[in-house]
């Protein structure tokens, strides 16, 4: 009887086996294939790779749990789980109800009827997911609740809406809100909500379609087909079910959910990619806002859509890029802005025109128009700070053409543009082999403690190793002190000017034109309830300690961009980590019977280069937001006290409790901030240094000192995994 712990060739005759035998049938035809034909069988193909070696991985983990657990076993098998990473890339779609989102979204992932389109008046703050369903054939909604903790909030504070209606008719900030409380409330519980307690309508009674929301729990909605599921989430994302051809939903949900997964079977454009699509400016809710603001600054790339009649005069549409750039550039890691004219095949005046007429006039308008948003963008310095020219690119599509065909080809929809960039961002091929060239790593140490002989010559590999390491180490810390001194210099020139600067700042927040009385006192009110920070229902947010320390963000915002790009290509912090090397390479020349212990050196360089990046790309985005961060801090005793004055006067003695605590904090207040955030940039670089040297220390001591007594042998393992990292390098 064969072992368990047995792994043979035979034993995988998998797809990969299929797929290479079908490849090979077509012999050299494959060179005449479309490209993206052979994109989809390359990335197939290395899939089953990756799947195969997967299957030979867990064997030997399964082989090492058989052992005696010491250091070395230890080591392997933490190294075995630590190769199962993935990374999902965020496309964050912006454009405000009406201008063609979920048009565009069903088009580009070719589901015609999965988002529910709708009409102007449909919207909410629910944010949707749309990425792969990979566990089984159905399409599936996950929908996620906020707490009943703040649906209680909310009940509560209708109350102070209810007191005197008249304020809010005169007050447009507080009909706003009113108006929007209202709709909420009036979605779940009709006109019970206007004379019912609080108490009263958390009954369960109101709950029974989603107990969910009552236990804390997730809700999932399963169905075979796109259709049946678009139906179905309509009332959890929707204001307005009519849209969908749903008559009879008298009781809507939305207000209760902070966000809806849905998950789609096979679909290529999928694989690793998650489309969000967003409210335009957060939300009010508490964990709704906290979740915007993670998925935007996590977002690699956004797609800002509208209508291609207005797209460059669209306020909103600039507004959403200008809020939005300080979460998606230095606070955050996006690398594209696309900004998306839709409905490019709309002209009037032209039914009676020839298709060839109609098709040139399309194109020229098209063309125009994307002049005419570069220049727009050109025009935000603001934003550009954030951003290289090469990130912004205009597209001008027609989703309805790419279905139809009427006038336009798929090409001059633009749609398939999209695709293909969807499909770059899928490519698993260096996921696939970053797996692949670890797990050859692990078997390569394996196999060659099994083999080591601890001579005179291997002690002076190990000596140039650690002498090298260390060389390494300080010349990259180094490159990075250098850096901080230059990062220093501009913190310090804004916080000079943050104190020259700080009593204009506060008399156009405190003192807006046009703005006074009971209306702007309410939102003071709000503003300093909220630690500084206020979300109106239509318009900007109000955030006083972000402008408290605008003058100290923009001295550093292209330094800091230089510093940590989000391409992660080069700079201070990631250029000089990508081009770390022990230089096994040429060490292997020289040295043959060491050679699996250097593969397995050179693959853990490639792994710790990669652990790193994603430190620097997660942490950057902390740094850059503790400037403001700490100004909340420093700021929260004030605002505190502000918040307790009510009556007449209480505008009045908030901006004098705010102006005094400000101006007796000047000198103590932005050098503060300016520390926290050179502290945290010297915690970065030493936690960087330390993981790289104590990794590749242990990496270096483990390879070239283990005793391969107690270690199973793994040649077989070894010697498969080697075939398929060649197959792999092969097929790319």
């Amino acid at each position: 009887m064969q072992s368990n712990n047995c792994v043979h060739p035979q034993a995988f005759p998998s797809t990969r086996d299929t797929e290479k035998r079908k490849l090979d049938l077509q012999g050299e035809s494959s060179n005449s294939q479309p490209t993206e034909k052979r994109k989809r069988e390359t990335a197939s193909s290395e899939l089953n790779i990756l799947s195969d070696v997967k299957i030979i991985m867990k064997n030997v983990h399964t082989k090492l749990q058989n052992q005696e657990d010491t250091r070395v076993i230890k080591f392997l098998k933490t190294k075995i789980r630590n190769l199962e990473t993935e990374k999902r890339e965020l496309v964050g779609v912006f454009g405000k109800t009406g201008s063609g989102k979920t048009s565009l979204i069903n088009a580009v992932i070719e589901e015609k009827r999965l988002l529910p389109s709708g009409s102007v008046t449909a919207c909410t703050s629910v944010m949707i997911k749309v990425e792969a369903n990979r566990h089984n054939q159905n399409y599936e909604a996950e929908i996620e609740f906020i707490t009943k903790e703040e649906w209680e909030d909310e009940l509560g504070n209708r109350d102070q809406f209810l007191k005197n209606d008249a304020d809010q008719e005169n007050d447009d900030d507080g009909n706003d809100e009113y108006l929007d409380v209202a709709e909420k409330l009036s979605a779940l519980y009709g006109e019970d909500w206007k004379h019912q307690s609080t108490d009263q309508l958390m009954d369960r009674k109101y709950f029974r379609e989603i107990p969910e929301f009552l236990q804390s729990t997730r809700k999932t909605l399963t169905c075979e087909a796109a259709e049946e599921l678009s139906t179905k989430i309509i009332k959890y994302t929707r204001n307005d079910t009519k849209q969908g051809g749903d008559e009879d939903v008298k009781r809507l949900f939305w207000p209760l959910v902070k966000c809806v997964t849905v998950r789609v079977p096979h679909n290529n454009f999928l694989q690793h990619v998650t489309l969000v699509d967003l409210p335009g400016n957060g939300d009010r809710n508490k964990s709704r806002d906290e979740m915007w603001k993670g998925i935007v600054g996590n977002c690699s790339t956004v797609w800002i859509v509208t209508e291609i009649n207005r797209a460059a005069s669209e306020k909103e549409s600039w507004e959403i890029l200008k809020s939005a750039s300080s979460n998606l550039g230095n606070g955050g890691e996006c690398r594209h802005i696309h900004f998306i004219c839709t409905k490019s095949d709309v002209i009037e005046d032209l039914h009676d025109s020839s298709s060839a007429n109609v098709l040139t006039s399309i194109l020229k308008r098209n063309e125009e128009a994307k002049q005419s948003v570069r220049k727009e963008f050109n025009k935000l310095t603001r934003v550009k700070k954030h951003f290289s020219d090469e990130c912004f690119q205009v597209f001008t599509v027609s989703s309805k053409e790419f279905v139809k065909k009427t006038y336009l080809s798929p090409e001059n929809t633009e749609i398939p543009k999209l695709q293909t960039f969807l499909q770059n961002l899928n490519d698993c091929h260096s996921e696939t082999l970053n797996y692949v060239s670890g797990a050859q790593g692990i078997l390569s140490l394996i196999q060659g403690a099994k083999s080591r002989d601890m001579d005179g010559c291997n002690k002076d590999i190990y000596k140039y190793l650690e002498r090298n390491l260390s060389h390494q180490i300080e010349s990259i810390g180094n490159v990075m002190m250098e850096a901080y001194r230059t990062f220093e210099k501009c913190l310090q020139k804004g916080v000079e000017m943050s104190k020259t600067s700080y009593e204009r700042i506060l008399k156009t927040s405190l003192y807006p034109p046009k703005r006074n009385g009971a209306g702007f006192c309410k939102q003071l009110k709000k503003v300093v309830q909220n630690g500084g920070i206020y979300k109106p229902n239509q318009g900007k947010e109000i955030n006083l300690n972000m402008k408290l320390t605008s003058f100290m963000t923009d001295s550093i915002d292209e330094d800091f961009r230089k510093t940590f790009p989000n391409d992660g290509k080069c700079g201070p912090f990631n250029g000089v980590i990508s081009k770390f090397s022990l230089d096994t390479e040429g060490l292997r020349q020289k040295h043959g019977d060491v050679e699996l212990q250097l593969i397995f050196l050179k693959s853990e360089e490639e792994q710790i280069k990669t652990k790193l990046t994603q430190l620097i790309r997660n942490r950057k985005k902390n740094i850059y937001k503790s400037l403001t961060t700490k100004a909340e801090e420093i700021m929260q005793a004030c605002y505190d006290k502000a918040a307790g004055f009510s009556g007449t006067g209480s505008l009045q003695n908030m901006r004098n409790t705010i102006e005094r605590h400000v101006h007796e904090s000047k000198d103590t207040m932005f050098e503060k901030a300016k520390y926290v955030m050179l502290g945290q940039f010297l915690s970065l670089k030493m936690d960087i240094l330390e993981k790289l040297e104590n990794t590749m220390k242990e990496s270096i001591e483990l390879s070239l000192k283990t005793d391969g007594t107690s270690i199973p042998d793994v040649s077989t393992e070894l010697t498969m995994v080697q075939n398929l990292h060649d197959e792999l390098l092969k097929s790319s």
